[in-house]
């Protein structure tokens, strides 16, 4: 009986003990004390190249992927993206769904009465892309025409602004991406598309476009976005100076053939 006894206590022992080294396994999360990554969410829209796009392997990549990337090494954070619909962004900032956005978006007046903005990191300006020998070179050209643009964006904005103040009455036709309006360009069904002009500049080597400048265009520059009162702005405001100081911003540029 005391034979039994002991062997049992042996056997309980063991159990005991490898039921303890299973709790230090990775999966438990147990790293020899060191604190977890702090998380720092991301919103983005890739469908806008140079800046945030999928490569053939579905890969976010961009000078934007790039410089939140960095944003977030040197600040300390480990950086989750999530790809939605450029004019949902702001709304996930408003209800905290991410904690910053970097999507090429342009620091207007409007979008500052519900989000805070960094400092600038690009100003690119806007212009027409139409179908290659076309005969629109002109905004007064655009008139009784169909003119795209990207919904939620600030060339939405401008052209309403210049149907209202220019007085050059042209329809105006949303979509929810850069990409589309090109196709839309493409099979006849727009006559023009309007956007960001480096965006563009993509656009016309890669399919053969024609184009011209908005001469009319004031827009402020991209900057990254946060909800209101957040903390993150004064530090990301403070990279954002480091790599403009040092150059790194603009080999970022050079990198992704960014002109200003």
């Amino acid at each position: 009986m005391i034979k039994k006894q002991t062997m049992f206590a042996f056997f309980a022992s063991a159990a005991l003990l490898l039921s303890a080294c299973g709790s230090e396994s990775p999966e438990s999360g147990n790293s020899g004390g060191s604190e977890e990554a702090k998380k720092l969410d991301m919103g983005t829209s890739a469908e806008f190249p140079p800046f945030e796009s999928r490569n053939p392997e579905g890969e976010i990549v961009g000078f934007d992927i790039d410089l939140a990337n960095h944003i977030a090494k040197e600040l300390g954070y480990e950086l989750k993206i999530t790809d939605m619909k450029f004019d949902g962004l702001i709304g996930a900032l408003q209800n905290d769904r991410v904690d910053m956005v970097i999507a090429g978006m342009s620091a207007t007046e409007e979008r500052r009465k519900n989000v805070d903005f960094s400092t600038e990191y690009n100003h690119s300006g806007e212009m027409f892309l139409t179908a290659k020998g076309s005969e629109l070179k002109s905004l007064e050209d655009l008139e009784g025409k169909t003119v795209g643009v990207q919904l939620g964006t600030i060339q939405e904005e401008g052209a309403n602004a210049i149907v209202k103040e220019e007085g050059i009455n042209f329809e105006i036709k949303a979509l929810d991406d850069s990409g589309a309006l090109i196709q839309e360009i493409l099979s006849n069904r727009i006559d023009a598309a309007y956007m960001d002009k480096q965006v563009a500049k993509g656009y016309i080597e890669a399919q053969d476009l024609d184009s011209f400048d908005d001469p009319t265009t004031s827009s402020p520059g991209m900057a990254v976005a946060f909800p209101k009162g957040s903390e993150l702005v004064d530090d990301v405001n403070t990279v954002i100076e480091e790599m403009e100081a040092s150059g790194e911003l603009a080999e970022l540029k050079k990198k992704w053939k960014i002109e200003e």
